[in-house]
């Protein structure tokens, strides 16, 4: 796990050879995400940077920027191959020679075999960037599910083109920082920006499963390499025989990802996946193992340690356990830097203390992310396919009856509640499933101002969804809903989280649920052996039974949350308060009056906004960092716009 930053000069242009690019700058602003080495590689053409973080082949000879034996190609490699050991036999088959250990070292070897359908041979997690020397061809390309993130300058003739790891990176090497109007419909329907959008105008990241070609004419390609199959034919096969293939599948994930050269721990929240995750990790490791767990101080409702300790009990792992208190929103305005812009997942605080934490004791670290997405774990899911098969005319009956409800849409009372519940039925496929995600989808023009709202296209959300739902014709109505969330929540989302605050303390963090060939055999299993009635993640449970404690198996489904509330209203008020101060830069783009009652509704206890205010929150400290970075002198110009 890495950082990389690069910069390629097409046509010369406005940049004469060899023009001074601060690489330096760059890599100092990833150092966190490679403590180890921080290495340099440079041409008349290129300039390219790497900070490591050693996993595997911990020797001088797995340093990067790695450089091919005759010097025409050179490669950047943010991530981890899972195969490359399998890659390098066919390579050294071929006849190709290794000076290391490494996995680089065969994505390097493997372009020159190869060329471009390397990357279609890759299974694991990355982020690549090849520069073709003599052909003067940079690609890029990531991971088939969007773990590793690469962000890139938007190409044009007569322009450099850069790239890097984080977007800070790309800042620190001089390139202006202007806020993308465009983007702001995405991150306040949904919580984050999707690809290829991003929250700076003229900056691009590389979409999940893409990859892209540049070369001194320009920009070639950017083209999709791989799909998950949730649209393909449903398997024929039984309960037994999937429970089997299930369990043969994650055991070879997990088995695959403790390969590594440094200590390896688990994450272990006490849900079915990292129950999983942790008690094949123990039986396969061959000594005891370390799991991290972390529960909040002042809310109950958001503990589940007793959960991660029964676990941990009988697995027979080395536990440890961290307690958050208020105070650890003191790392919010860094997660908000790295996370490239505002957001709307709060779990990052923890998460981020969590990595922290285990950084003492191990480098890598197991999780469980992936499990709900693959193997149908959310209530939503079955929700949204019941609605789908629920007679219109039911639908419609249900929504008047809860329209009744005089609850607002932010309350939390169990009547209110279910009102809104069935007053979703009603919405179309692509509004529903926009709704179990929803921050202020449907109220996009309210909250921003009217000169905002007017230069945005606020309804674009909703058209993105409807448009992704219609984008799987052959898939099943629960396949359809599965692969809209592989889609957007978990990269969008739960993938950006989990890279930022991991990284953010250099901990490489590993999802044995998204295999490839798990994700391959799950997307086509029969919805039948998905969930059962109500029940969710029905064959994982199965193929696990005698594994997960009883306990864990039958508890209620538990999102990895945060009390927002309690501590938004109580210990951290006032730091909410002073945020949405009359001085705060938000007040350009959001309306006063619908915020003011939003906040108002909250702390009177009469609404649950925690989730709105955490993003509005976040919007004031990526505005307020905005405004320093735009004021400070900038290491290097590129000259006209990138």
């Amino acid at each position: 796990m890495c950082g990389i930053f690069g910069a390629v000069f097409l046509q010369n242009g406005n940049f004469p050879r060899g023009a001074a690019v601060d690489v330096d700058a760059a890599l100092r602003a990833l150092e966190h995400r490679g403590p180890d080495y921080a290495g340099r590689w440079r041409s008349d053409d290129a300039a390219f940077g790497h900070t490591r973080l050693s996993i595997v082949d911990l020797s001088p000879a797995g340093h990067q920027p790695m450089v091919a034996t005759d010097a025409s190609v050179v490669v950047l490699l943010n991530g981890e191959i899972y195969n490359f050991r399998e890659l390098r036999d066919q390579l050294a088959e071929a006849g190709h020679s290794f000076r290391s250990r490494s996995d680089t070292e065969v994505v390097l070897e493997g372009y020159r075999e190869w060329g471009i359908d390397v990357v279609q041979r890759l299974d694991g997690m990355f982020a690549i960037a090849i520069w073709d020397v003599r052909e003067k061809r940079l690609l890029l390309a990531r991971d088939r599910v969007g773990k590793k993130p690469v962000f890139y300058t938007e190409p044009g003739a007569g322009q450099a083109l850069a790239f890097a790891s984080e977007t800070d990176a790309l800042f620190a090497a001089g390139i202006p920082c202007e806020p993308n109007l465009a983007a702001f419909p995405s991150v306040f329907s949904g919580g984050s920006v999707r690809a290829p959008a991003t929250m700076y105008h003229g900056i691009a990241q590389l979409p999940p499963a893409h990859l892209m070609v540049v070369n001194e004419r320009g920009l070639q390609e950017i083209r999709r390499y791989w799909s998950p199959p949730f649209h393909a034919p449903r398997l024929f096969i039984d309960e037994e025989e999937a429970a089997r293939e299930v369990r043969r599948l994650v055991d070879a994930a997990v088995e695959r990802r403790i390969q590594a050269d440094v200590p390896v721990g688990a994450l272990l929240s006490g849900g079915v996946d990292s129950t999983i995750t942790a008690g094949v990790m123990a039986r396969a490791i061959g000594s005891r193992l370390h799991t991290f767990a972390v529960g909040f101080s002042g809310d109950s409702r958001f503990d589940e340690t007793s959960y991660a300790r029964l676990a941990s009990s009988r697995f027979g792992t080395e536990h440890h356990e961290l307690i958050l208190e208020p105070s650890s929103f003191a790392s919010l305005p860094r997660l908000v830097e790295l996370h490239d812009g505002p957001f709307a997942d709060a779990s990052a605080i923890p998460m981020a203390a969590i990595a922290k934490r285990a950084k003492q004791t191990v480098t890598v670290a197991l999780s469980g992310d992936g499990g709900d997405e693959v193997f149908c774990g959310y209530s939503r899911f079955v929700y949204a396919e019941a609605s789908e098969r629920t007679p219109r005319f039911l639908r419609d009956f249900g929504a008047q009856i809860a329209r009744l409800s005089e609850a607002g849409e932010g309350s939390t009372a169990i009547g209110a509640r279910a009102a809104r519940a069935v007053r979703k039925a009603q919405l179309p496929t692509g509004d529903l499933l926009l709704s179990w995600c929803n921050i202020f989808a449907f109220d996009l023009d309210r909250l921003f101002r009217p000169e905002v709202a007017a230069a945005i296209d606020t309804f674009g959300p909703r058209r993105s969804v409807a448009s992704l739902v219609a984008a799987n014709p052959g898939a099943t109505q629960l396949a359809g809903i599965l692969a809209y969330n592989f889609e957007t929540y978990l990269p969008d989302d739960l993938l950006l989280k989990a890279d930022r605050a991991s990284m953010l303390h250099a901990v490489e963090l590993r999802s044995p649920f998204l295999d490839r060939a798990v994700i391959d055999f799950a997307a086509r299993l029969p919805d039948r052996l998905l969930r059962r009635g109500l029940a969710t993640k029905w064959i994982l449970k199965r193929a696990y039974e005698d594994l997960i404690p009883t306990e864990i198996v039958h508890r209620a489904k538990m999102g990895f949350g945060v009390p927002l509330v309690t501590w938004l209203n109580g210990p951290l008020r006032s730091m909410v308060e002073d945020s949405f101060a009359d001085s705060s830069p938000i007040w350009d783009y959001v309306s006063r009056d619908f915020v003011r009652k939003l906040l108002k509704e909250q702390q009177e206890g009469r609404a649950d906004h925690g989730l709105r205010v955490f993003l509005l929150l976040t919007f004031h400290i990526w505005l307020t960092g905005l405004q320093k970075r735009r004021a400070a002198p900038p290491a290097l110009r590129y000259g006209a716009v990138l």
